[in-house]
């Protein structure tokens, strides 16, 4: 790998940038795509995809909308130019296909998008991440004391970013994994109730799991001024939470790593021992 270079697109986020960090520790020269990078990156202009692209072997793709109607057009010829520039293998950070409703179609789109872009190809399939609650949307619930969702009792099998880190840099940097799906989750499945009350327990706080209705959600989040894509977006997406719709287990750290995924548990520790969610 020395002799190669990586696009990490997404390079900021939540799991771009711990890829970033393990190809890094692995001396593996990294090209981090960004609008206000050199050269500037950004998905929506495709003026710019040549010069991101330009020496890359390996890319990490973060699709933005991975569910919206353009993702299979945009991947589809960001893969035939990659091929057409000398690019290898491309990883893509997916969802199960029936994560979202409606866009299901959309999701499995992108990926055949991908699958006959020219390119070898890996997909990561991945669950609700761990670090939404300290690094996204979920953490000013968990600093309120009261984490209102209308997920009921439904479960998920939550992963850990470091552990989706770890399976994409396997991808990108050891032979095997060309053209497999990884369903990448959590070692169990949970309610929100579970999680809320893994971080009460680890950081020592009075912390309530609340489930709401759907409408009562909705409306509390238009109350917060939430864009209204965003209030429909994420209702359905804990709609699909509370239905059991993703109460499964996928075994791509197994596969990929060898090893058993990361517990909440853990992350709650680790979290809590950093002072995330002091008051």
């Amino acid at each position: 790998m020395n002799d190669e270079t990586v696009l990490v697109t997404g390079a900021t986020g939540k799991t771009g940038r711990r890829v970033t960090r393990l190809l890094e520790e692995r001396g593996v020269a990294i090209r981090a795509a960004s609008r206000s990078g050199t050269p500037s990156f950004d998905w929506g202009d495709r003026g710019t995809w040549e010069g991101a692209m330009r020496g890359v072997t390996r890319m990490y793709l973060v699709v933005p909308v991975l569910g919206g109607a353009r993702a299979a057009e945009d991947v589809a010829a960001f893969a035939r130019q990659a091929a057409a520039a000398g690019v290898r293998h491309a990883v893509l950070l997916s969802t199960p296909s029936d994560a979202w409703g409606p866009a299901q179609q959309h999701v499995l789109a992108t990926e055949r998008a991908l699958e006959h872009g020219g390119l070898d190809w890996t997909v990561l399939r991945v669950r609700w991440f761990f670090q939404n609650f300290s690094e996204d949307f979920l953490y000013d619930p968990v600093m309120s004391g009261e984490v209102r969702l209308p997920a009921g009792d439904g479960k998920e099998s939550f992963v850990d970013a470091e552990d989706i880190a770890e399976v994409a840099v396997a991808a990108l940097t050891e032979a095997g994994h060309a053209g497999r799906y990884y369903e990448v989750s959590g070692p169990r499945l949970m309610t929100f109730g579970d999680t809320v009350a893994e971080i009460a327990r680890a950081t020592g706080r009075d912390l309530r799991y609340v489930p709401l209705t759907p409408q009562q959600y909705a409306e509390e989040q238009r109350a917060a001024g939430v864009p209204e894509e965003w209030v429909r977006m994420l209702t359905g997406l804990y709609g699909h939470v509370r239905s059991g719709g993703l109460a499964s287990l996928g075994d791509g750290v197994q596969r990929a790593l060898g090893r058993e995924p990361r517990d909440f548990a853990g992350y709650a520790d680790a979290t809590a021992a950093e002072g995330v969610w002091n008051t």
